[in-house]
């Protein structure tokens, strides 16, 4: 199905097919599969990622980032920088097709307020509507390295 373009004498508006996607965890509901729009389907995807650990889909071994795995690592910019690029090279991949590769943009580090805890920060732009979105999380680690 390709997009319906709409004109109006100032400017053309694109319309986009209404996509839907199989929600993720998976449930049923009274009216069938639960399903997810674009944007939250590309934060249930980045939320995969994060908390799946390398190895644990046998078919996929290199997918996920498996960030419980750091709960009780030192909270440091080792750690920072060490996650920082793996969540770059898990969610490229993952990503492609949904997001702008160019926008894709991932910082991690102890929360100022309390040092304890790790905060990811994901930015993207939806590919398809140009749309930006940020994601963030945070968990406890094991110290703050000092």
């Amino acid at each position: 199905m390709s997009p319906a373009l709409t004109t109006n004498p100032t400017k053309v508006v694109q319309t986009l097919p209404s996509v839907a996607y199989m929600s993720f965890p998976f449930w049923v509901g009274p009216g069938g599969p639960a399903t997810s729009g674009r944007a939250a389907h590309v934060r249930e995807q980045i939320e995969q990622i994060l908390f799946t650990a390398p190895g644990e889909r046998i078919f996929r071994p290199d997918f996920g980032a498996g960030v419980q795995r750091l709960v009780f690592e030192p909270n440091d910019q080792t750690l920072a920088a060490l996650l920082t690029r793996r969540l770059q090279a898990a969610l490229a991949p993952a990503l492609q097709g949904e997001v702008d590769p160019k926008s894709l943009t991932v910082s991690a580090g102890a929360d100022p307020d309390f040092p304890e805890r790790l905060v990811i920060e994901i930015g993207y732009t939806l590919a398809a509507i140009s749309y930006r979105e940020r994601y963030r999380a945070s968990l406890g680690t094991g110290g703050n390295g000092g």
